[in-house]
């Protein structure tokens, strides 16, 4: 999407039943990304009408084959939107989940019977959310989906905020409450918006891949800790996994260099031989792991949804169930405001959604950064305490369950639509 224009005006003596006659849509969501979706289809039966913006018709991130840790609070919200039926048999579950330190032998081990549940959580290839998800909105009367579509220009104003958006090379202009900035880590909504941004990259760089291991996954997650820094395993339906190497750069660089014959000698040694010979499916890829944080969720009609809002190093799965969380408490926030006949766009009702949200999300921000800095060196002191705190952890019950809890999402407010049953 290209950089959006942004002009904002504020007008001081429109009424409200003016302002009613002057827009089309209660608000515009921009990025029909998985966040932008869930964002939508949590608002099915708000009563408010919703036009949902995306440029791109195909997703890199399909092409990619990105995958994703889905934690059992992002389980709860799809139920509670009414499409997780639709989700989960394209999906695999995982019930056991390992953290090790480089070659320490002591496994902290996480189990269905630490929480009494069934399950610990799920992974989701990209595709397997973006389908089902795009399938609902699109038979939900209240969402328009516009794709491909770009915005070129915002216009906030007082009362209303109007969007240009270039369809089939026309411009035509939509008048909306409340626009919803869904549109990633480079976010040209939030760019546009002079909204600042802090955080940095990290001295390390991802690689993902496919695997196919001789052996049984067992719906086991694993978590292993190198010196270099996290390597995860996820569990994948027909007996494949997904790999997440974080490595420093020109290390990660060089690993991608291999052929796949070497890059599979090197991913045996970190993977270890719990699942037998491996096979290598499809490409690798690699990307540069940051952690940002905006400074505002919300301005006066713009409010920041997923990547668009912050970004967190990719340990421990976290970041699409960050997003996925801010869909669902946006999508309160706006209900509730709706239903006392409130102005969803202004800004002491967006403020809700940004004090419930940036605290939360930069806990988890901050967890991730200092597992990632406590694991990935060998100062010997450091190594001590972190081996000292994974005893106590598999010693203390207490500790181990409400570590898991932040794991997965359980700690925190807990958006209404993620309490079903």
């Amino acid at each position: 999407m290209p950089p959006v224009q942004l002009s904002q005006t504020l007008n001081t003596s429109t009424q409200t039943a003016t302002a009613k006659q002057r827009y089309e849509y209660d608000l515009v969501i921009v990025g029909g990304g998985i966040i932008g979706l869930t964002l939508a289809s949590a608002l099915k039966d708000s009563g408010l009408k919703v036009l949902l913006i995306e440029a791109r018709v195909d997703s890199i991130a399909v092409s990619k084959g990105q995958a994703y840790a889905i934690h059992m609070l992002s389980a709860l919200i799809y139920q509670g939107i009414g499409v997780w039926d639709k989700i989960l048999p394209e999906i695999e579950t995982y019930r056991r989940v390992c953290l090790s330190d480089a070659d320490y032998p002591h496994v902290l081990e996480f189990q269905t019977a630490d929480l009494c549940t069934q399950d610990l959580g799920y992974v989701a290839e990209h595709q397997a959310l973006l389908k089902p998800l795009q399938e609902f909105v699109q038979q939900c009367p209240n969402v328009t989906y516009l794709c491909p579509a770009e915005v070129v220009n915002i216009q906030y104003q007082q009362d209303v905020a109007a969007i240009d958006i270039k369809v089939a090379g026309e411009i035509r202009t939509v008048r909306s409450l409340l626009v919803v900035g869904a549109d990633g880590a480079r976010s040209p909504i939030r760019t546009a918006a002079g909204i600042k941004t802090h955080g940095w990259k990290y001295w390390q760089s991802c690689i993902v891949a496919f695997v196919k291991p001789e052996k049984p996954h067992n719906n086991t997650a694993y978590e292993k800790f190198w010196f270099s820094g996290p390597f995860a395993i996820l569990p994948l339906p027909g007996n494949r996994c997904r790999i997440v190497w974080t490595a420093p750069h020109e290390e990660a660089k060089a690993l991608c260099a291999l052929d796949d014959e070497q890059f599979l000698a090197e991913l045996t040694r970190r993977y270890g031989h719990q699942m037998g010979k491996l096979e290598l499916l499809g490409e690798r890829f690699i990307f540069q792991v940051q952690l940002m944080q905006s400074d505002r969720y919300a301005l006066h009609r713009l409010a920041l949804v997923g990547d668009a809002a912050h970004n967190c190093h990719p340990v421990g799965g976290q970041g699409l169930n960050l997003g996925i969380r801010d869909a669902a408490a946006l999508a309160q926030v706006i209900q509730e405001a709706h239903l006392k006949g409130e102005d969803i766009g202004d800004l002491q009702n967006l403020k809700r959604y940004e004090r419930w949200r940036q605290k939360e999300n930069l806990t988890i921000l901050g967890f991730t950064d200092l597992l990632d800095r406590m694991f990935s060196n060998n100062f010997f002191p450091i190594v001590i305490v972190r081996r000292l705190s994974l005893e106590i952890l598999r010693r203390v019950p207490m500790l181990k369950i409400m570590t898991l809890k932040l794991m997965i999402g359980l700690f925190g407010r807990t958006p209404h639509m993620g309490t079903s049953k």
